[in-house]
């Protein structure tokens, strides 16, 4: 005869633990202290099996009929009950395992074996670090959009929207990540498009009219600082390379008889090998810089240790410390001085331009048919740079 809750509550324990029985293997374990405990007693495999369902009254007679019924259903199924619900731990388990500071490590890891350059690993690393504590030790798999949400709004609130914005890439990156090692099951974060505060974009601040330009190169002439920083100021506006892949230059990618510098792939923004012709000007710069820095390995070593390079704001202070501002312009301005000049000639074509500045064709199907490195035009285009350089010193200084 089936249970009811009013012959439960009547039962009463007893020196040994009894059982009452509902149906279908289910019965309600009475032990001696008071406690009642529901029971499943099932056959699976040709061996008789107990599947504990919880305690009464916490669990009802309702719900423990309910879990008898999903436990029948699996049988049928040809599934052990036990065995699913162990599963079913472990898999819970794992999930609580697999945090999300754990998959981000992993999935940084997995950059720097790529060969990311370290500037880049730096800047993901201190992202990634400000996902700590809110996100950091939370199963990735439960983390929802709101949960990330949360976090952007804090950053976002410190008026740095580029900040948020970089945050809201590089966390999605780690789900994408999560989602192809299996530890996840959606991006969170691509719900969030939209939602955040749009940074402005901003360009690079950069010298473009001529006689401004001549006056700043008199004022690199006269720069009274370190020599090394001197010359690291001509060799950008000369060379026109991204600050990090000059300061980071080393003496074995300079082949002086060939005038060729040559720039690994590891420090190139878009992983690539890059050679840079070199001339006169360039070469005779090197030549003077040498005996400054030439006993290290770095062409531009850090004042504090020769075995370390240059910082990456000395640049940027040393054309503070002669009287530009960040608006008038930048290390990495010396790129854009070079590009408005060189296109605006109407000298050069503008592929080789770009190959001048290590940037890559976005279109793919034109990417397939751009390869070559125009190296005998950029050749003759550095040195026409150079002796405009050269021109516009001059000029600015007759004035």
């Amino acid at each position: 005869m089936p249970l009811t809750d009013t012959a439960i509550r009547n039962t009463a324990s007893r020196e040994k633990p009894y059982k009452i029985f509902d149906g279908g293997g289910l019965h309600l374990l009475i032990n001696p202290g008071g406690s009642r405990l529901w029971r499943l007693k099932y056959r699976f495999g040709g061996r008789e099996k107990l599947l504990s369902l919880g305690p009464y009254p916490l669990v009802s007679l309702k719900l423990a009929r309910e879990k008898r019924d999903a436990a029948k259903l699996l049988l049928l199924e040809d599934k052990d009950p036990g065995e699913e619900r162990k599963l079913a731990r472990i898999e819970a388990e794992r999930e609580r395992a697999v945090t999300f500071g754990v998959v981000a490590r992993e999935y940084l890891s997995k950059l720097e074996k790529e060969g990311r350059a370290p500037a880049t690993l730096k800047k993901l690393n201190w992202l990634i670090s400000q996902t700590e504590p809110m996100l950091s030790e939370r199963p990735v798999a439960q983390i929802e959009t709101p949960d990330v949400l949360r976090l952007l709004r804090q950053v976002e609130s410190k008026g740095t929207y580029e900040t948020t914005s970089r945050l809201r890439s590089t966390i999605g990156s780690v789900f994408r990540y999560a989602i192809a090692t299996g530890r996840a099951h959606k991006d969170p974060t691509e719900a969030l498009k939209g939602a955040l505060i749009r940074p402005q974009v901003r360009s690079r601040s950069a010298i473009l009219d001529p006689k401004e330009l001549g006056l700043l190169l008199n004022r690199i002439d006269a720069f009274s600082g370190q020599p090394a920083t001197k010359h690291a100021l001509h060799l950008l506006a000369l060379l026109a390379p991204r600050p990090g892949e000059l300061r980071l230059a080393t003496w074995d990618e300079f082949e002086r008889q060939e005038a060729t510098w040559r720039v690994p792939a590891e420090r190139m923004k878009m992983r690539r090998p890059h050679r840079v012709p070199l001339p006169r000007q360039a070469l005779d710069q090197l030549k003077e810089l040498h005996r400054h820095t030439g006993t290290s390995d770095y062409l531009f070593p850090s004042a504090r240790s020769w075995k370390k390079p240059m910082s990456e704001n000395t640049l940027n202070a040393a054309l503070r410390r002669m009287g530009y501002s960040s608006d008038q312009i930048t290390a990495h301005g010396f790129r854009a001085t070079f590009s408005t000049f060189a296109n605006e000639s109407g000298l050069w074509a503008a592929d080789a331009v770009e190959r001048a500045l290590a940037h890559v064709e976005g279109n793919d199907v034109r990417r397939a048919y751009v390869r070559g490195e125009h190296w005998e035009e950029r050749v003759r285009m550095a040195d026409w740079w150079a002796k405009k350089l050269d021109q516009l010193r001059t000029d600015a200084a007759g004035q």
